[in-house]
Formats: C-alpha cells, sequence, structure tokens
C-alpha cells in the first residue's frame, strides 16, 4: 500500500466532515462524487443547488445526494453566522450589513461552519486564489495556539529509499511566508513535524534544519538565524527530534552526516527538511520533482487551527479527491 492509499485508508477508517465551497465547479463535484461513493469522508457542498444537481446529472454522478448541500444565497443560519462574524471582526470595524454579506460567500460560509464546530475542514483553490481560500480562515478560524504564521509542507516520495522514510520526506515551508524570521522558522519546524505525524503518518520526525552550513562551518546572519530557530522549536516542543543547522547532504546521508556532524542525532537519517526561506523551498522541491522523478504531493498548508487547504486552479481531480483525505487526517490529528 503507496502513501496515498494509506491516507487514504485512515480517513475511510475515522470518517471526518469535510466544507467544498466550490461545488458548483465541475473538477470539485466529481471529486466529490467519488469520495463519497468511496466513503472517504461526509462531505457539505456549497453552491446553488439547483446548478449542482444539473451537473451531477450532466456528468453523471450517482453518490452527490449523500452530501449536504447548502446554497450559500439561502442557508438556514446565515443570521446568526453574520452575527457571530460581526462579533469576531469588530475591531476591525466590521459592521452587521457587512458580515451578511460576506456569509453568503461561499468562503466564507464554509469557515463559519466550522467555527461553530459542524464540519472539520475545508478545501478551495480550484477557482480561487489562495489569498481569497487564506483571508476567511485566518480571519474566523486563525492560527493554532501559539502559532503565528501559515506554512506549506510538501510530500516528496522518492524510489531512493534509503532517504526520509523509506522514500517520503516532508519538506516546508514550500508556499506560503517568504522570509520567515526565527521564531516563524520554528514555528514552521514544528508544524511541518505535526504534519509528517498527521498526513505522512511518521511515527517519529527527525527534523533537520537546513542551510548552507553544517555546524558552524560557514558564518553569516542566515545561518544564525537556523540555529536560533532550532533553539527555539526545542523549546516549543521538547520532545521533538531536531537538529540544525545542517547542509541538505549531511541530513540525508548517514556516511555525510557522521563526518560533519558527528555526534549529531538527526544527521543522516532526517525525514523531516526545514528551510530557512520560501525561496529555497518553493525552487528546491521543483528540482527534485522535475530532475529527481519525485512525486510531489502538496502543498498542505499547516498552522491554521482547523485544516483549510489550498489547491491549484489547474487541479485534478485525483488532487482534489486526495486532498479531502489529506484534510481528513490532519483534522484528526487537531482533535487528540
Amino acid at each position: 500500500m503507496n502513501l496515498l492509499q494509506q491516507i487514504v485508508a485512515r480517513a475511510k477508517a475515522n470518517k471526518q466532515r469535510i466544507v467544498l465551497p466550490e461545488a458548483t465547479e465541475e473538477r470539485t463535484l466529481c471529486a466529490a462524487d467519488r469520495v463519497l461513493a468511496d466513503g472517504v469522508a461526509d462531505l457539505i457542498l456549497i453552491g446553488n443547488i439547483d446548478k449542482i444537481h444539473d451537473l451531477a446529472k450532466r456528468l453523471d454522478l450517482k453518490h452527490i445526494d449523500k452530501a449536504t448541500l447548502i446554497d450559500p444565497e439561502n442557508c438556514e443560519r446565515s443570521e446568526e453566522y453574520a452575527q457571530l462574524l460581526c462579533e469576531l471582526r469588530k475591531n476591525k470595524g466590521m459592521t452587521i450589513e457587512q458580515t451578511r454579506e460576506l456569509v453568503k460567500n461561499p468562503l466564507y460560509l464554509g469557515c463559519m461552519i466550522i467555527k461553530t464546530g459542524g464540519a472539520d475542514g475545508q478545501i478551495s483553490g480550484a477557482l480561487s486564489t489562495t489569498a481569497e481560500t487564506l483571508r476567511p480562515a485566518l480571519q474566523i478560524i486563525k492560527c493554532q495556539p501559539g502559532i503565528t504564521c501559515v506554512s506549506g509542507a510538501m510530500l516528496l516520495i522518492t524510489k531512493q529509499e534509503q532517504y526520509g522514510e523509506e522514500g517520503i520526506l516532508v519538506m516546508g515551508d514550500v508556499a506560503v511566508t517568504p522570509m520567515p524570521d526565527a521564531n516563524q522558522l520554528a514555528e514552521i519546524a514544528v508544524c511541518t513535524a505535526q504534519t509528517a505525524r498527521s498526513v505522512a503518518g511518521f511515527k517519529e520526525p527527525y527534523v533537520g534544519m537546513l542551510s548552507f552550513s553544517t555546524k558552524g562551518s560557514a558564518k553569516h546572519e542566515v545561518v544564525d538565524k537556523v540555529v536560533e530557530a532550532t533553539r527555539l522549536a526545542r523549546k516549543m516542543e521538547p520532545t521533538l527530534q531536531i537538529d540544525g543547522e545542517l547542509q541538505a547532504d549531511a541530513a540525508l546521508v548517514p556516511s555525510v552526516g557522521q563526518k560533519k556532524a558527528p555526534g549529531s542525532h538527526i544527521a543522516g537519517r532526517a525525514n523531516v527538511l526545514v528551510v530557512p526561506n520560501l525561496e529555497v523551498g518553493n525552487i528546491g522541491y521543483k528540482l527534485v520533482q522535475r530532475l529527481g522523478n519525485t512525486i510531489a504531493i502538496g502543498p498542505i498548508l499547516q498552522g491554521i487551527a482547523r485544516p483549510v487547504n489550498d489547491l491549484s486552479r489547474g487541479c485534478s481531480v485525483d488532487d482534489i479527491y486526495y486532498m479531502v483525505a489529506i484534510t481528513a487526517c490532519q483534522a484528526m490529528d487537531v482533535k487528540k
């Protein structure tokens, strides 16, 4: 059973309630039908109900009626959600008239459903930008306790099984925070380890804090940031297996790790890689994806109090299907 099959199996074993707020989008509805047919999650589909039914009929989808369908223009709890959103945003000067309009937006409505306990996670992005996906999540659901920044992790699956967890690694941040400071980088490390547990199923994440230096081999303020972030991450989560600063080869290759970082409990065995900034993460995962024939799954958003994930607008039905399962696994972890 490969990693994606394992993720789907975990989702099926403990079904979560996932919101798809772009339910009148063809790929989303096809993925929803497959999720419902396979019993991967319970779904809440937001959109004009007549349009959803018409699209399902045209696409010959047989399972959409298993979902809960909500019309954002005619939701029976709209006023309740508007009042709560107004209370949440009153310090920003938002009025009840404004929030009554906002809760008609499917992305805001989905986050209000999660906020009030009606769902466990949300996925959008087939039609929406990352900013449009994140804005309501940060305004309504907010970050996890002790976390101040959102980040994105990528699952990397390589045929080189001597690396990571039998060829599986988790890398962050590859998607959100361009230039994290030491505190944010520590948060990214803790969150990426959490993703490694909840989504990749790692029993013990071994976090390598990457740099162009290993244990003082180079001096630079960027290296100092990684060293400080490692210290802060240990303080945030004392049981976390983490070390840095490490070059990528020292983190991954046992013989190199022993030579460059003797005595390190992470060098040569890292299965979670934390990069010093977004530029490195985004370039790095795309290089190994294209040149190293590595499967890259994600990005998986992390740091939000309840999972909200973002899709590429070029996503496939498969992408949406597996992101539902990934979001469900994150939701299970939140409930622990």
